[in-house]
């Protein structure tokens, strides 16, 4: 008997049922051993991050897709996408329909000139990788991100779209639930777009030390320790708060230079600040190192002298019961 009424349509599922379908067939390969990571939306908003809700935007602006991206949430929102796999450049799903559809979403590396426009952009802004990951970005770096022609997110030319469904539109609704899809697994892990992208989020954040540089090159005095630490993301001993770096000048009579091949070059301030957070980062871990092994020495003396006592008790006892017996069979002797 066909699926398909009188009007070629297939017949009404409701949304609880399609729900259980899409669990039972989960269920049922990952019995046969696949290893599923299905998609779950649990609230009314598909993503709640800065790189989810921009993944989602992104997708929304383009009139190419306008048409099958309702289709995509419905599926997304009922529990349709039974497996989503982000790897470079590659999106892969499973999606729960009339059938079970197979899912294949390639995502072209981002320009390398592209690529140094934003690093360039976001140098010496972004401070910390917990910061870019969660999104906590300056208003700049969020806007040069997000830009349509420039950013980091894909256009349409760079995306192409495969399906095993019989509809051979540019994007299907599968293939749209699958990307949607995406925008939720980036709300958890925000670096798999830039796995998508082939570049490094890395390179963002070191691009701040660069910036140091660049500053006491031009002859910025009075550069702190605060001032180094915030852009590091470390925190620094707080009896060197509010210690400053000067530039070098000189003092007294000038000495004679020396030859150029053995001339010892200055070190600038940005040099001499991260030598002494060295310096004392080395001391802390110096003294944290002999306080493990102070405690840990302690442990194996309590220990020995543990044994010790316990020994010497043990061969105490042992005499005192023996007098005892010899005193008991000397008063038995007749």
């Amino acid at each position: 008997m066909s699926r398909y009424n009188y009007y070629g349509f297939a017949p009404y599922v409701s949304v609880a049922e399609k729900r259980r379908n899409a669990e039972k067939l989960t269920k049922k390969l990952e019995k046969n051993g696949g290893k599923l990571e299905p998609v779950l939306v649990t609230g009314s908003k598909f993503t709640t991050t800065f790189w989810g809700k921009s993944w989602n935007q992104n997708l929304e602006r383009y009139r190419d897709y306008e048409n099958r991206l309702p289709r995509g949430r419905s599926y997304l929102r009922h529990g349709a996408v039974i497996d989503l796999k982000v790897t470079d450049g590659l999106i892969e799903a499973l999606v729960s329909g009339s059938s079970l559809y197979r899912v294949r979403i390639k995502i072209k590396p981002l320009k390398k000139d592209r690529w140094q426009t934003l690093k360039r952009t976001c140098s010496g802004q972004i401070t910390s990788l917990i910061g870019l990951l969660q999104g906590k970005l300056p208003p700049p770096v969020m806007a040069a991100v997000t830009m349509q022609d420039s950013g980091l997110f894909p256009e349409p030319k760079d995306i192409s779209f495969e399906c095993s469904c019989p509809d051979y539109a540019g994007i299907c609704k599968h293939c749209a639930a699958a990307v949607y899809g995406v925008g939720v697994r980036l709300d958890d892990h925000p670096e798999l777009l830039f796995l998508l992208r082939g570049v490094d989020h890395l390179e963002l954040i070191t691009g701040a030390g660069d910036a140091v540089i660049a500053h006491a090159d031009a002859g910025a005095a009075g550069v702190t320790l605060d001032d180094i630490g915030g852009i590091f993301g470390i925190e620094l001993d707080p009896a060197l708060s509010g210690t400053t770096v000067d530039n070098p000048s000189p003092v007294g009579k000038p000495t004679r230079a020396r030859p150029a091949a053995t001339q010892t070059p200055l070190r600038n301030p940005a040099q001499r600040a991260t030598t002494q957070v060295a310096k004392t980062a080395a001391t802390q871990v110096a003294k944290a190192t002999t306080t493990k092994v102070a405690k840990a020495a302690t442990t194996q003396v309590a220990k020995a002298t543990t044994t010790k006592v316990a020994k010497q008790a043990a061969r105490k006892s042992t005499k005192q019961a023996a007098r005892k017996v010899a005193r008991k069979a000397a008063k038995m002797d007749p």
